[in-house]
């Protein structure tokens, strides 16, 4: 039988990127044009050093309607990207540092995933309909936006409460919107409704959303059962990509004078996210969340304080397209319920399960306070406190896998205490500084382990390796500081210059620490990157010291009409958490990998420009465009890091008429040639994509229609992981390797949002 996919590439150089950023970043040839000069609206006011950049809300509704998956947001900010994973939980990377090496806040708390494939991240938990503001800290973060992280920062808030206005009586505000996509049959929607007096404010929001597994570009071409026993799929359709979510939040406010008290109250119910790159499919997710938080503002600065508490409870187990295969049947039978028996029919094969159960609880606390020594100089301390509960077992299900539970983190604690002070100087009016120190206590435990036989006979080695396991001291405890130093230059009404050098520490997570067992079949269900490989963690594990230089160059015209912006940047890092080979690694084929300290450096460079075309009878054009480049490599054997986006950029021509607002986008990504080695990474192609996008917006009506994906062109993700969403997934190596998890194709999406 043949075991491979056909791809149909379309490449694109490293040259086509380039000339797309000069093009949209080059007045040079403006007056060529038959277009009238304008002048830019609502000036951004002057950033502070370590501002950031924040998603303005028109970008935000704009981007709504065409995803449900909160990180997609940041797609257009300089140094992101997104890894793939489940259909609403991608993983964003700053300069190549993902998932739990940035520092993800929501509403103020510092989540974790509770999952050991990293599942339910942290901007999973609010819905693009419900997000007020959105904050990435793509280069230096300053130490006051939390430590524990090495790559950056973000920062997602859920809409601010309002008040009513002194004198004009009760405020009674509410919207509903629905949206629907072609590809995947995705339909939802949202509704929101506030109430508000003049002290007092109420608001719930809530959203729901379903879709089917999508499908790839048009080249996309499939074997039957991707060439080994698999559930038979469409040839066009890529496996395990469907889900289905709902999401509310409850926020209450209260306002005294300078004192504002808030609670955010939050809960998900998410019946189904199958997962594409890895072996197992998120059947169940429950979290809660509740946050209570004071500010208050005197004469000498600000103060404000927060407690959070979030419960989640995770089941895992095998989707339908990963849950039973079948030989060469005509008509293949229903998939069986999940945790019934299985009944052969014809050559079918079904698996029986294997139920895997993550409950965590997570509490924290924050008192931060901001003091003015003088007009110029600002004083921000603060401390911390987080504790972190996680249990991960899996009941037995028959085939080897029984007769008692496997525990996989076993009463795992991580706890984390942090104090920290930043002082903020406006040294004249062209220079200001910034300078933090911040010092955590990263404590980590796990109690002893059993697989799911306790004696012989006891397949994959489960025995020997609980009794090394359980033989080991298993708390840790790490002593981390972090420094950073940042300084903005206004050169000129023309030129800003930020520069900054930082040192930043990340302690590792549980599962880097105490998942122990190298039974491939249990390895690679611990897997957070979605290469499928297994992995095994290692106690001895060392923080991750990430030592960053890098500087912002910003040239623009004094009202801001256009705008270049170039970032070079620097990340040496010692004691990086990367894989090594453990005894049977062979290439080309998925393989059981440990986690080991070893030395890395990363480095590249953001663009970003904008430019305001002009304004004709046909309304006002503006071009943007964007252009990310990342190197990184192990120091230690020269390999290249994992899941480093290639060379991509993204031009965009705006467009504004009366109520119209629209935009053509073309994205641009090279070919992915450097890969890791030891984890048998697969190389993807080059390709281009056309996305067009329509809103008008009435006093209380917002229309979205879109198309991504214009040309239905097939592409691979190039961070999207190895492709394992079909078939035999729990054996180790009994799905092909060498596939790529591909992108999806044509998709038509239109949503509608009424304010009353």
């Amino acid at each position: 039988m043949n075991n491979t996919i056909t791809f149909n590439t379309f490449a694109r150089t490293k040259l086509a990127i380039c000339v797309a950023l000069a093009c949209g970043t080059t007045a040079t040839h403006a007056d060529e044009m038959t277009l009238d000069t304008i002048t830019v609206k609502d000036t951004p006011v002057e950033e502070g050093a370590g501002t950031g950049t924040a998603i303005d809300q028109s970008t935000l509704q704009f981007l709504q309607p065409a995803t449900n998956d909160t990180a997609t947001l940041l797609r257009d900010v300089p140094g992101v990207n997104l890894n793939g994973a489940g259909g609403v939980s991608s993983l964003p990377a700053i300069h190549g540092l993902a998932d739990d090496r940035l520092r993800i806040k929501v509403d103020g708390m510092d989540l974790i995933s509770s999952c050991p494939n990293h599942m339910n991240p942290p901007l999973s938990y609010i819905e693009p309909s419900n997000v007020g503001s959105l904050q990435v800290y793509s280069g230096i973060s300053p130490v006051s936006l939390g430590g524990d992280s090495i790559g950056g920062s973000i920062v997602a808030e859920t809409v601010a409460p309002e008040f009513a206005s002194p004198g004009e009586g009760n405020l009674v505000k509410g919207e509903v919107g629905t949206f629907y996509r072609s590809n995947n049959d995705a339909f939802g929607g949202n509704a929101g409704a506030t109430f508000a007096t003049e002290a007092f404010s109420i608001r719930y929001s809530g959203s729901w959303s379903k879709a089917n597994n999508y499908t790839a570009g048009d080249d996309f071409k499939t074997t039957t059962a991707t060439g080994v026993p698999g559930h038979e799929l469409p040839l066009d359709e890529v496996g395990s990509t469907a889900y289905e979510t709902q999401n509310h939040t409850l926020n209450l406010a209260v306002k005294a004078g300078d004192d504002l008290f808030e609670a955010k109250l939050g809960y998900q119910n998410m019946p189904e996210q199958l997962y594409p790159n890895q072996r197992m499919d998120l059947l169940d997710n429950e979290q809660k969340r509740v946050s209570l938080g004071w500010t208050g503002g005197f004469d000498w600065g600000e103060l404000e304080a927060r407690v959070y508490h979030e419960s989640v409870d995770h089941f895992m187990d095998f989707g339908p397209d990963k849950r039973f295969w079948y030989g060469p049947l005509s008509q293949p039978p229903a998939a069986p319920e999940i945790g019934t028996p299985c009944s052969p029919v014809g050559f079918m094969t079904c698996a029986a399960g294997m139920p895997m159960y993550t409950e965590s609880e997570t509490t924290g606390v924050t008192l931060q306070g901001e003091y003015d020594l003088t007009d110029e100089d600002l004083i921000r301390v603060g401390a911390e406190y987080q504790r972190y509960r996680l249990d991960d077992y899996w009941l037995p299900s028959g085939g080897g896998m029984w007769p008692e539970t496997f525990l996989n983190i076993n009463d795992g604690e991580r706890d984390r205490t942090a104090l920290f002070a930043e002082w903020e100087s406006q040294l004249n009016a062209s220079w200001m500084t910034l300078l933090g120190v911040r010092y955590e206590r990263v404590t980590t435990d796990a109690d002893d382990v059993h697989g799911y036989a306790i004696v012989m006979p006891a397949p994959g080695n489960q025995l020997v390796d609980a009794a090394a396991f359980n033989a080991q001291e298993h708390e840790r405890t790490d002593d981390n500081v972090d420094v950073t130093a940042l300084a903005r230059y206004a050169h000129s009404d023309n030129l800003d210059i930020e520069f900054g050098v930082a040192r930043k520490v990340r302690s590792p997570n549980l599962y880097e620490r105490y998942a122990w067992s190298t039974w491939g079949m249990a390895a690679a269900m611990n897997n957070f990157v979605g290469d499928g490989n297994g992995y095994i963690g290692n106690i001895d594990l060392d923080p991750e010291k990430a030592y960053t230089v890098s500087a912002t160059f910003d040239w623009h015209a004094a009202d801001r009409s256009w705008q270049v912006k170039a970032t070079p940047y620097y990340t040496r890092i010692e004691d990086y958490i990367d894989a090594v080979r453990l005894t049977g690694w062979s290439a080309d084929q998925f393989n059981v990998l440990q986690f080991e300290n070893q030395s890395a450096r990363i480095y590249g460079l953001d663009l970003s420009g904008q430019m305001v075309l002009g304004r004709n009878d046909w309304g006002e054009w503006g071009l943007k465009a964007l252009v990310n480049y990342t190197d990184g490599e192990n120091r230690d054997t020269g390999d290249d890091l994992y899941n480093i986006m290639p060379l991509n950029g993204r031009l965009t021509l705006t467009h504004k008429l009366g109520g119209w607002d629209n935009s053509l986008e073309w994205v641009l990504v090279d070919s992915k040639d450097n890969v890791s080695d030891v984890r048998n990474e697969v190389e993807t192609d080059g390709y281009g994509l056309v996305n067009l996008r329509l809103s008008h917006s009435w006093k209380q009506v917002r229309v979205d229609l879109g198309v991504e994906n214009m040309f239905d062109k097939f592409y691979v993700l190039p961070t999207g992981g190895a492709y394992t969403g079909q078939g035999s997934t729990m054996s180790l190596n009994g799905i092909p390797w060498g596939i790529g998890v591909p992108g999806m194709g044509r998709s038509i999406y239109a949503g509608v949002n009424v304010t009353f």
